[in-house]
């Protein structure tokens, strides 16, 4: 049986100064999650280097969305960007949307 999957986007206002800032004034995640687990798939965002996608892509990847509490002490205890704000907030909003969708 093939799952279906979601895919989710959230955005926030990143702070100024910084290179992303300077890019897109906003940051965006984008995720595939499984529409009946809410186990995350594939998550991107909208970061100014690789390093930055890839470290919250293997940070995200694997978790649940209906937990975002463990995402956000996750980004609070290994990540030191000055987005760290911006990206739990856009990560509050995809797991906002798949909770709208569940209850549907």
């Amino acid at each position: 049986m093939k799952r279906e999957k979601l895919f989710l986007t959230g955005y926030a206002k990143l702070p100024e100064g910084i290179t992303a800032w300077e890019l897109y004034k906003v940051i965006g995640v984008g995720m595939t999650v499984d529409k009946e687990t809410g186990k995350i798939l594939e998550t991107e965002c909208t970061f100014a280097t690789e390093m930055a996608k890839n470290f919250i892509n293997d940070l995200v990847v694997g978790k649940n969305i209906n937990c975002v509490h463990e995402i956000e002490e996750e980004l609070e205890k290994y990540y030191y960007g000055s987005a760290k704000k911006p990206i739990i907030s856009a990560i509050r909003s995809c797991s906002n949307k798949y909770k709208q969708i569940k209850t549907k």
